[in-house]
């Protein structure tokens, strides 16, 4: 499993205060209003699919995922929103994709830039990191007691090129055009999709300890904080152990 997605499942565990759950709401709405653009029916989106499977994962009230789709579809007034990738450079040589919605894109990539420098990283242009990146699509599922074989067996007849197992969770990874089949297989074959996303898995990667460590995940934490970010991606590696101390003390 990669570095960014080790430090996804241990932010995930954290408990979420009312003002955190209230950031997360609406950088999810962001995303399903960009997402709806497309169209408002998830049947035929994959994007508005990923982005509901992140609100339901998420607790996120009815209304106001319907109102987001409704801004996104034109059927009701609000912000507009658009897509944008950020490539970029990180401390001790990482490789670092940032995804955004954002209303402004020269305000978001002012304010990304500031964030990268004051980690002794820099935003760099299109194209100077994606190539050690590749496109998949990853499926979160619940186990329900079922061992890694099962779920290997289930997810590789429906598509899946890889699973992995994260305690009672299992991270499916696909090919990007797949991945909503092979979530749905799984769906109906009992298990409990908790989320999709279209990700960037890294190539190669590369290892930090000690004071690395730290101000990668510093630079993490910030760009992930960001109002306009939906997703960080990186091709750090780093034990689990000192990840989890590293993110006790950033708290």
């Amino acid at each position: 499993m990669s570095g960014h997605s080790k430090w996804h499942n241990i932010q995930g565990k954290k408990s979420v205060t009312d003002a955190k759950r209230g950031k997360l709401f609406t950088k999810i709405a962001k995303e399903i209003i960009v997402a709806a653009k497309r169209g408002g029916n998830p049947d035929h989106n994959p994007s508005l699919r990923s982005a509901l499977d992140k609100a339901s994962e998420a607790g996120m009230p009815k209304d106001n995922i319907k109102r987001a789709i409704q801004r996104g579809t034109g059927e009701i007034e609000g912000a507009t929103y658009e897509e944008a990738v950020y490539e970029g450079y990180g401390p001790a040589g990482t490789a670092v994709i940032v995804e955004a919605s954002t209303d402004s894109k020269n305000r978001t990539i002012s304010e990304l830039k500031k964030i990268f420098s004051k980690h002794g990283g820099s935003l760099g242009e299109q194209g100077c990191v994606a190539w050690n990146f590749e496109r998949e699509g990853e499926i979160v599922v619940e186990g329900g007691g079922k061992s890694l074989d099962d779920v290997l067996m289930e997810a590789a007849d429906a598509g899946a090129s890889d699973v992995e197992a994260d305690g009672d969770t299992f991270i499916v990874t696909t090919p990007p055009d797949v991945m909503h089949q092979v979530a749905e297989v799984l769906r109906k074959a009992g298990y409990k999709v908790k989320g999709t996303n279209l990700v960037y898995n890294a190539k190669s990667t590369v290892k930090v300890t000690g004071q690395d460590a730290v101000k990668v995940l510093k630079l993490q934490n910030d760009l992930e904080d960001h109002d306009d970010v939906n997703n960080v991606y990186s091709n750090f590696e780093m034990d689990e152990s000192e990840m989890e101390k590293i993110a006790s003390e950033l708290e």
